[in-house]
């Protein structure tokens, strides 16, 4: 099922998408919360799903806003570093990667940070150039987990059982600041560098494991790569975060990039005020925003 958060005549909703048909359907007599909080849908999904099929009329897709999934997440975006294995060589030979050697590229444990709240903006909402704050701004393309059943000390064989689904992430860079203050939360941070959506779609659509992930800037295709190449897959990025934090029903956690991000070129192909970052996975749709 494919769900988005959005608004029709300035109303919240949650609704059940038909990409295909460009329609959106409302359900009637769904509890106020939840009929317009993709949150309070998620914590209460085994008691309301079911509600879902009461569709009633639909709404075309260009009479309504699409949101990002969760429009204001309550906590941080859990994000992955260096997830595949060219793109972290690539980072490491990029000279962004502060004190690292290439023989070290590779991590043995995954890299955890995270981005505030305010990067989350949905599709085809601008991205915004931080003028003044940095001039090497990047794209990542990923693919988001959305937790459903939260959990401390989670398993890696229990971990699929805590996915409420999967949406597509773009984990912009400012790759000066990411450089120059030696951690990542200041380059991956600023606001609206999280541009998040079109959908969520729920995990019993979903083969995680074999994806194809699609990144064009522009006209020109810089990221095409498969989710099999993932160096930490999902149960253990969620068993190696739960571990010690607490995961909570609407957590999203971005899985890391594939190679062909802006700093592997030479010279590097940061991104320029006009240029559009269109990103596809296979079966969430495709998130497109313009740096503005």
């Amino acid at each position: 099922m494919k769900l988005t958060s959005l608004e029709l005549n300035g109303r919240l909703a949650v609704g059940v998408v038909d990409p295909d048909a460009g329609v959106v359907w409302i359900p009637a007599g769904m509890p106020e919360d939840a009929g317009s909080d993709m949150l309070a849908l998620i914590r209460n999904w085994d008691e309301l799903k079911a509600g879902l099929e009461g569709r009633g009329e639909p709404v075309p897709l260009s009479d309504v806003r699409i949101l990002a999934p969760i429009p204001r997440p309550p906590r941080n975006i859990i994000c992955v570093g260096k997830n595949y294995h060219a793109h972290a060589e690539e980072f490491t030979r990029s000279g962004f990667d502060a004190g690292a050697r290439i023989e070290e590229a590779v991590p043995t444990k995954p890299i955890i940070f995270s981005k505030p709240p305010e990067t989350v903006i949905a599709d085809g909402e601008p991205i915004r150039y931080p003028h003044g704050v940095s001039d090497s701004i990047d794209y990542e393309a990923e693919l988001g987990i959305v937790i459903g059943r939260g959990g401390r000390g989670i398993k890696r064989d229990e971990a699929y059982g805590h996915v409420f689904g999967y949406t597509i992430i773009n984990d912009v860079t400012a790759r000066d600041l990411q450089s120059e203050h030696k951690q990542w939360f200041l380059g991956k941070g600023l606001d609206t560098f999280c541009p998040m959506g079109p959908w969520l779609v729920t995990a019993d659509e979903v083969d995680p494991e074999n994806l194809q992930l699609r990144c064009w800037v522009n006209d020109e295709l810089r990221q095409d790569a498969d989710t099999r190449d993932l160096i930490f897959d999902i149960p253990t990025l969620i068993e190696t975060i739960s571990a010690g934090i607490t995961l909570y029903p609407g957590d999203v956690i971005a899985t890391g990039t594939p190679v062909g991000v802006g700093i592997g070129f030479t010279p590097p192909k940061f991104l320029q005020p006009g240029d559009r970052v269109t990103i596809e996975i296979d079966g969430l749709g495709r998130l497109s925003n313009v740096l503005d």
